[in-house]
């Protein structure tokens, strides 16, 4: 009697590539209509007609509206066009190689120059959909919890200077940048009338006379 066929799994480099294209188009067309039109002037829909893909394709891809906008957000603060783990962004292996803790906040506090005022509306409206949407309320605390857990990470890299008062433990230093880079504190800023680049100064001098033995 013959063996009975087994059905298999069918994988292959090129099945992958396509899946990898097809990923890429979505969070291209997400990133688009999100940067141009915002959380409320984009639709899911309109997401998969740019993309040339069905809806469902759109939901297996990447997902649902929240998850598009915490990609979209996670390609903004990469550079790029896919989204990075904190480790392996740019701005934070430019951070790692400056010498001194004022030079490694500076180099953060000119990333949030860079990428909040594309960044904190995203956010914000995320955050205010949540107030209906329990999905999008998980995906906004979950940017928050990452947000914090990053923020452990730029601790211990500015105690790697030496510079860090000695009072302060990693936990405190996180907490206090924590509280000044999200995008509440930008546009309250942004709202009194501030410049980007003038933000950025303000964090850089709070941040190294809070924190810093010597702030500079």
């Amino acid at each position: 009697m013959p063996d009975p066929v087994k059905s298999r799994r069918y994988d292959s480099p090129l099945r992958r590539e396509a899946a990898a294209r097809t990923r890429r188009a979505v969070l291209d067309a997400a990133h688009d209509l999100f940067t141009t039109r915002g959380w409320h002037g984009t639709a899911v829909a309109e997401v998969a007609r740019r993309a040339g893909v069905s809806l469902d394709t759109v939901y297996s891809s990447v997902g649902r509206k929240p998850a598009l906008l915490t990609a979209v957000v996670d390609m903004e603060l990469a550079g790029g066009p896919e989204p990075l783990p904190a480790e392996q962004r740019d701005y934070v292996r430019r951070i790692r190689s400056a010498t001194g803790g004022r030079a490694r906040i500076e180099v953060y506090a000119a990333a949030l120059v860079e990428t909040m005022p594309r960044v904190a509306p995203l956010l914000l409206a995320l955050r205010a959909a949540g107030d209906d949407d329990p999905e999008c309320a998980r995906a906004a605390a979950a940017v928050s919890d990452r947000r914090a857990a990053n923020m452990r990470l730029f601790a211990a890299d500015l105690r790697a200077t030496g510079d860090l008062r000695p009072d302060l433990d990693d936990e405190a230093v996180a907490l206090l940048v924590w509280s000044m880079n999200g995008p509440e504190y930008w546009m309250l800023l942004r709202g009194r009338g501030l410049a980007p680049a003038a933000c950025g100064r303000l964090l850089v001098d709070v941040w190294s006379r809070a924190l810093l033995v010597d702030p500079g």
